[in-house]
């Protein structure tokens, strides 16, 4: 598993569903650089079990995001058009109506290879023929990315377990609290805490208040 954090985050265009209705073309997170911090994470499939709760919370707390001027995409490796249907069924029937931000397509599975949060990968057998080995879906990948378009935290989950909206708020925080403030956050640390000055007196200093 590639380790992104503090490298520019993959380019891509690819097709999107954005406001749960509409397709476009040459979606990119490029759009985003200069002006907003984004989340763009990956889960498995639509129409699954686990995929919806994450989706739908993510899209329960948006106003927590744009309160952060944070962008959150989310990614698979299904079309479009599945995307498309996903984003019109209703909840009561697995479906995620209601979601609005864009929810890209990686049908051909490179951006999810390029983030390398892709379940498996492509070998040539003794037939000289290309097989899959693995599952060709994406881990639960979820990546925060800065307005200069560089990663700053990563985390990837396998498939069975969801990811926490609260801890992804909480590490955006974070690191606004560091670019805003030249401090960093300790163990634990939430919106409110104090920051640690980066140098031998900061640590000091709070290690004598706690």
């Amino acid at each position: 598993m590639a380790v992104l954090t503090g490298k520019p985050a993959p380019h891509f265009k690819a097709t999107a569903v954005i406001n749960g209705v509409e397709i476009v073309e040459n979606f990119s997170l490029d759009q985003f650089i200069g002006k907003k911090h984004v989340i763009f994470f990956f889960y498995p499939m639509d129409f699954t079990f686990v995929c919806p709760t994450e989706l739908i919370a993510f899209q329960e707390k948006i106003e927590e995001f744009e309160k952060r001027n944070v962008a959150v995409v989310g990614c698979s490796t299904d079309s479009a058009y599945s995307h498309f249907a996903w984003l019109n069924t209703e909840k009561n029937k697995g479906g995620i109506k209601g979601v609005k931000y864009p929810i890209v397509a990686d049908l051909s599975k490179t951006i999810s290879r390029n983030f390398d949060v892709l379940a498996g990968e492509y070998e040539i057998n003794d037939e000289d023929e290309y097989d899959f080995d693995g599952e060709p879906v994406a881990y639960r990948g979820l990546f925060l990315i800065d307005k200069q378009g560089i990663v700053r935290h990563q985390v990837v989950n396998d498939m069975p377990l969801g990811r926490s909206v609260d801890e992804t708020l909480r590490m955006i925080d974070a690191l606004q609290f560091f670019e805003e403030n030249g401090e960093v956050c300790p163990a634990d640390w939430h919106k409110g805490n104090e920051g640690i000055k980066a140098n031998s007196e900061g640590i000091a200093d709070y290690l004598s208040k706690h």
